[in-house]
This record gives C-alpha cells, sequence and structure tokens, in this order.
C-alpha cells in the first residue's frame, strides 16, 4: 500500500527570513492525519534567506538530521561543535537529555536550501551527541547510498533507532531498487525533479508512505534526488 502525500498540501509556514513546508505536523501547523510516519516524526522543507538563520533553540529526546540541497548552515552547538554543513553532507545530533544549537545561513546572496529530519529515539535521556560525515557526488550517484543507520553501518552517521536512511541523486531514465523486509515501512522524499514510484509520477516535495509493499522501484524521469527512509 502506498499513500502518497502532494507537496502543496503540506503546512506552510512564513516569516520574514524563512519559507518553510511541512510534510508533518510542526508547530502551529496541527493535522491529526499527519502526525509522522512510524519513527519518523518531523520532514520540514525549509529555505532560509541569505545572513539570516535560527537562533540558539534546545531540544530534547529526538535524532535530528539536517541535510543541505543548496547553499551552507553554519552550525553551532553547546557541545561546542562548529561546522560548516554543504550539500553532500550529512549532519546528525543526538538530542537526548539536552542540546542547544543554532543554524545560519553564512552567506551574503545564496539562498539556503534544506531538509530539517526528526526520528524519534529508541530510548529517552540518551547523552547528547554530534557527527557529520561528506557523501561526495559520486557515492549517491544513481544508486541508493546508505547515509544514516543504526550503529553507523555501511560508513553512515549514526542515529539511535531501528531506521536508515538512503539518498540517490539520478540520472534521467535511471532505476533504483529498495527491497522492504516484511513488516518494515518506507518514507520515499522527492528532493529534487520527477520520478516514477511503482509507476506513480511524483514530483519535488511529494512524499509517499509505504507499507506492504516487497518491492520499490524508483525511476527518474528527469535529473532527480531521492530521500528514502526505511523504518520498524
Amino acid at each position: 500500500m502506498i499513500r502518497f502525500r502532494d507537496r502543496m498540501a503540506r503546512g506552510h509556514g512564513r516569516i520574514g527570513w524563512l519559507d518553510s513546508r511541512h510534510t508533518f505536523s510542526f508547530g502551529d501547523y496541527r493535522d491529526p492525519e499527519h502526525m509522522g510516519f512510524r519513527t519518523l516524526r518531523v520532514l520540514n522543507e525549509d529555505r532560509v534567506v541569505p545572513g539570516s538563520g535560527f537562533p540558539t533553540h534546545g531540544h530534547r529526546d529526538m535524532e535530528i538530521i539536517t541535510y543541505v540541497l543548496a547553499g551552507e548552515v553554519a552550525h553551532k552547538d553547546s557541545l561546542g561543535n562548529g561546522a560548516t554543513i554543504r550539500p553532500g553532507d550529512v549532519q546528525r545530533m543526538t538530542a537526548g537529555t539536552g542540546i542547544a544549537h543554532s543554524e545560519f545561513n553564512p552567506s551574503d546572496t545564496e539562498a539556503l536550501h534544506l531538509l530539517q529530519i526528526w526520528i524519534v529515539p529508541e530510548q529517552r535521556g540518551l547523552e547528547p551527541s554530534y557527527e557529520q560525515k561528506a557523501f561526495g557526488p559520486l557515492a549517491t550517484r544513481n544508486r541508493l547510498r546508505l547515509v544514516a543507520a543504526p550503529n553507523g553501518e555501511g560508513g553512515a552517521v549514526t542515529i539511535h533507532q531501528d531506521a536508515r536512511l538512503y539518498v540517490a541523486t539520478l540520472a534521467t531514465g535511471t532505476t533504483v531498487e529498495h527491497t522492504l523486509e516484511p513488516g518494515r515501512g518506507a518514507w520515499l522524499q522527492v528532493a529534487r525533479g520527477i520520478v516514477a514510484l511503482n509507476d506513480t509520477e511524483m514530483r519535488e516535495g511529494d512524499g509517499a508512505a509505504i507499507e506492504a509493499e516487497p518491492m520499490l522501484r524508483i525511476t527518474a524521469e528527469t535529473e532527480a534526488e531521492v530521500l528514502l527512509f526505511d523504518l520498524a
């Protein structure tokens, strides 16, 4: 069974420096039909104007993944980390017992476009931690590359949940496949371009909740970038 989430049906929040689309309920956007999918709780598509960003704020008991589509994020946190996150990088924070961080667009001219992803951890009260890895363009080209997984499986960043995140950047006409084991679910998010999921077209910003589908076939109808979550 596949349930599609149309890009235009997402929640929408806008303030002067931020334009945000919410796949699931977040902040002032509340939709009881879309409170998350399995352990995937938040999937926000954010655009931040040059020279602005999220001031220091706190989180607890969540696995937070930042994935940049265009531009750069200047990150600082209460653990003492300072980093720049660029396209191809995957950043993970375990908020655990509490962490504060800021995210800023350091460019004077270029907008920042990113995905903010929250996954519910396997337990509360974990020790806060930070990790960031770069996956070059060849790592995700025309294949589903594992970028976040339990115990850092396959060279991915570590998340504290039975969940795996794959990324693929696809040339037009390329097909990738993923086997979904019995009892597991998947969420597909189209970050860029147009694809067909098991012969149904999806466009940038569209998502899909997938269960009881043993084989997923993703075909790029244009140059495309997708994120695939495999969830317990």
